[in-house]
C-alpha cells in the first residue's frame, strides 16, 4: 500500500508541474526576458540606494527579481522628475546596466561571452530568441595564522542556455564544473542535546556525539557559500561521494528557471532552482529567507495588485546534507518547505512584511502548499510533526536620508513563561538603520545589531507516520545551511558597514563585525550552539540545564573581524577582478562554574588549547572572465 500510495503521490505531483508549465504557456505570447538576476549582482544594491533615495517606487521584497523588473526600475529612475538628482557617475552607472539587462546584438558577442539568436514561431510568428554563453571565475584565497596557513581555491567554469519565447514566458539552464578547496579544522565533539541528557532506550529522543569544524580558514568567518551541489569528489576514487573539499576536489552545479510575467511584472510566476533573499530589510540581512542559503526546487507565485500590498508563496523541496554518503545522509532528511510573505507598504516611507513558513516531511500537504492558509494553525489539524515559523519587519523610510528597520523571526515560544532565560523561547531579532551619503555616488553606511537564541533554527528529529522507523531532521535548514541568517544558534553580531562606488565600474566596501558565539566544541560547550542541536522534548520550563544566560553560562567564542574589499569590472574587456582583505582576531571567555548550570555566572577572558586565542590575517582575490552583472 505504501509503494502504491508512493506513485500516486508522484503522478499527482507530476501532473501539476505539466499543469503549471501549460498555464505559462498557453498565455498570450511575444519577446523579453524574465529571468532573474543573481543575487550577487551589484544592481541590488544600487536599487535598494535609489530606493532610500526616493528615485522610485517601493521595489518588492520577493528577491532575486527578473530582468524585466530591473529594466522598468532603472528605466523610471532615469525618468522620474527626480532623475535631476543624480550625479554623473550614478547616471552612467544606471545606464551601463540598463545596457547590461537589455537585449543584445545578434551574433557572437565576445564580450558578453556569448551567442544570440531571433526568429519566430508558429503561424503567429511569435518571436523567439536564444542567448547561449560561458562564464569563468577564479580565486584563490588564503588564511594566515599563528599556528598554522592554509590555502584555498575556487575555479568554475560555467555555460548557460536562455530562451524567450514572446513576452511573457523565459526559461533558461546552466551549470559547470569547478576545482574547489576550503580547508577547516576539527575543533571537537558536540552533544545534539546536552552532556549527561538521557531519555531511555526507547526514546524517538537520542542525543548523538557529532564532530565539530571551524569554518573556512580561508574565508572570513560566516561569509563561505558553498557553490558545489550534492557532493565533492576527490580524484582518486571520483566514486565516492564526499562533504567537503579539505584538499582539492572536483564538485558541479547545475540551475534552471522557468519565470512568466503578466500584467507589467505585477504578477510572476517560476519554476525553478535558484537562491532567494525576502524581506523589505537591506540585501543578506533577513532572518527568515536568506540569500547566504543554498538554493533549491521550487514553485512560487507573486502577486502585486495594488501598490501597496503583495503577496507570494514559495514551495520546494530540500535536498540533504552530505555527511555520512549520498544513502545514509539522506535517509533522515527528506524535507519540503512552503513559505508566504504578505507585504504592506505606504508609499516610500513604510513597509511591514509577514512571512508564515514551515519545514515538514515530504508529502503533498495541501494546506501548507496554499498561499491563503496560515500554518500555524492548520498544524493543528495534521498534527505535530513539522517545523513552524514566523517572521515580522518592519521598515521606516525618510527619502534621501535612509531607513530604520526592525525584524523579529520566532521559532518556538510559550508567551506566558520567562522570555529572557528559557531556552524554549526560540527566536531572533534584528535592529538596523541604512544612512544615504548624498556627497558620495550610491554610498551608504549600514548599522546593525542581531541576536541569535539558543536553539533558533534549530528541530527535534521526531518518528513520522509515513517514514517509518526513521527519525527524520526537519530543522529550518536545507543543505545543512540555515534557511535565515548566516550566524548560528545562540550568537549575536555587531556590524557596521560603509559602501561606495566612487566610478562606474569600481564598488568598494569597509566593513567591521563583532560577533560572539557559544562554543559548541569541547568541555565547556553551551547546549543550544548548533544548527543540529536538539531541544530537550521534557521540562522546558523547569530545567535548570534549560535556562540560558548569554555570555554566562559557559564558552563563548569572541570575533572582531574588520576587512576591506572592491569589485572592478573593466569597460573594454570582459574582466572583472575583485578582492577582499582583513584581519580576524579570536579569543574565548568562559565561567569558573560548569556550562549549562542554570544560573547566571561571571565570565573572564581565557586562552587554553582547548579555547584559544588567535589572529589571523585573511585575503581573497578572484578574476572573472564574461562576468555575469
Amino acid at each position: 500500500m505504501c509503494q502504491i500510495g508512493y506513485y500516486r503521490y508522484m503522478k499527482l505531483q507530476i501532473s501539476v508541474i505539466c499543469f503549471c508549465i501549460c498555464v505559462l504557456f498557453c498565455a498570450p505570447l511575444y519577446a523579453q526576458t524574465h529571468l532573474s538576476v543573481p543575487l550577487g549582482s551589484q544592481v541590488y544594491y544600487i536599487l535598494e540606494q535609489a530606493e532610500a533615495k526616493g528615485l522610485c517606487s517601493p521595489l518588492s521584497g520577493v528577491r532575486p527579481y527578473t530582468q524585466s523588473v530591473v529594466l522598468a526600475a532603472i528605466n523610471q529612475i532615469l525618468r522620474s522628475d527626480k532623475a535631476y538628482k543624480l550625479k554623473e557617475t550614478e547616471r552612467a552607472i544606471l545606464e551601463q546596466y540598463l545596457n547590461t539587462f537589455s537585449k543584445p546584438k545578434r551574433g557572437i558577442d565576445w564580450y558578453r561571452g556569448g551567442f544570440y539568436a531571433e526568429t519566430a514561431v508558429g503561424k503567429k510568428s511569435v518571436p523567439f530568441s536564444t542567448n547561449m554563453g560561458v562564464a569563468v571565475d577564479i580565486s584563490g584565497s588564503a588564511g594566515l595564522y599563528p599556528d598554522d596557513n592554509y590555502l584555498g581555491t575556487e575555479t568554475w567554469i560555467g555555460g548557460y542556455m536562455i530562451n524567450d519565447l514572446g513576452n511573457h514566458v523565459s526559461w533558461g539552464v546552466g551549470g559547470g564544473g569547478g576545482l574547489i578547496k576550503a580547508p577547516k579544522k576539527e575543533l571537537g565533539l558536540y552533544n545534539t542535546y546536552y552532556a549527561g541528557f538521557d531519555q531511555g532506550e526507547n526514546s524517538q529522543y537520542q542525543n548523538q556525539e557529532i564532530k565539530v569544524y571551524s569554518e573556512p580558514l580561508t574565508h572570513f568567518p560566516y561569509t563561505y557559500k558553498k557553490r558545489w551541489d550534492s557532493s565533492v569528489f576527490y580524484f582518486k576514487n571520483l566514486s565516492s561521494y564526499n562533504s567537503w573539499p579539505d584538499n582539492i576536489a572536483g564538485g558541479y552545479y547545475m540551475d534552471s528557471e522557468l519565470t512568466a510575467s503578466f500584467l507589467e511584472n505585477k504578477v510572476i510566476a517560476r519554476l525553478g532552482r535558484i537562491s532567494h533573499d525576502w524581506g523589505a530589510t537591506p540585501l543578506g540581512s533577513n532572518l527568515a529567507f536568506n540569500q547566504m542559503a543554498r538554493p533549491f526546487l521550487g514553485i512560487e507565485l507573486e502577486v502585486f495588485p495594488v501598490p501597496w500590498f503583495g503577496i507570494a508563496s514559495l514551495t520546494g523541496m530540500f535536498e540533504y546534507s552530505n555527511q555520512q554518503g549520498i544513502k545514509k545522509s539522506a535517509m533522515t532528511f527528506q524535507n519540503a518547505f512552503s513559505v508566504t510573505m504578505m507585504q504592506f507598504r505606504f508609499r516610500n516611507y513604510l513597509f511591514f512584511d509577514f512571512v508564515d513558513a514551515v519545514v515538514y516531511p515530504k508529502r503533498f500537504e495541501l494546506g501548507y502548499i496554499s498561499p491563503i492558509m496560515n500554518n500555524f494553525f492548520y498544524q493543528n489539524n495534521v498534527g505535530d510533526f513539522d517545523n513552524l515559523a514566523m517572521s515580522f519587519n518592519l521598515k521606516a523610510q525618510y527619502p534621501g536620508v535612509g531607513n530604520i528597520w526592525g525584524s523579529f523571526f520566532m521559532d518556538e515560544m510559550k508567551l506566558n513563561s520567562n522570555l529572557r532565560t528559557l531556552d524554549r523561547q526560540m527566536f531572533s531579532w534584528q535592529t538596523g538603520t541604512s544612512l544615504s551619503l548624498p556627497f558620495l555616488a550610491f554610498s551608504s553606511i549600514k548599522l546593525s545589531y542581531t541576536r541569535i537564541s539558543p536553539y533558533c533554527y534549530t528541530h527535534n528529529r521526531n518518528y513520522n507516520p509515513w517514514y517509518g522507523s526513521n527519525q527524520m531532521e526537519t530543522a529550518y535548514a536545507n543543505n545543512g545551511v540555515s534557511l535565515g541568517y548566516y550566524l548560528p544558534p545562540n550568537s549575536d553580531e555587531i556590524l557596521a558597514r560603509f559602501q561606495t562606488m566612487p566610478i562606474k565600474n569600481l564598488v568598494t566596501h569597509l566593513q567591521y563585525q563583532m560577533i560572539r558565539h557559544g562554543a559548541d566544541f569541547g568541555s565547556s560547550a553551551v547546549d543550544g550552539s548548533n544548527l543540529l542541536s536538539e531541544l530537550d522534548p521534557s521540562g522546558r520550563d523547569k530545567k535548570d540545564v534549560l535556562k540560558r544566560f548569554f555570555l554566562r553560562d559557559g564558552a563563548y567564542q569572541w570575533l572582531h573581524i574588520a576587512k576591506l574589499g572592491a569589485e572592478w569590472t573593466l569597460s573594454k574587456a570582459p574582466l572583472a577582478f575583485y578582492g577582499e582583505a582583513g584581519v580576524v582576531h579570536s579569543f574565548f571567555t568562559n565561567t569558573k562554574q560548569p556550562a549549562n548550570s542554570g544560573k547566571s555566572h561571571s565570565y573572564r577572558k581565557i586562552d587554553t588549547s582547548e579555547y584559544p586565542k588567535s589572529t589571523g590575517f585573511v585575503v581573497e582575490l578572484g578574476i572573472k572572465v564574461f562576468p555575469q552583472q
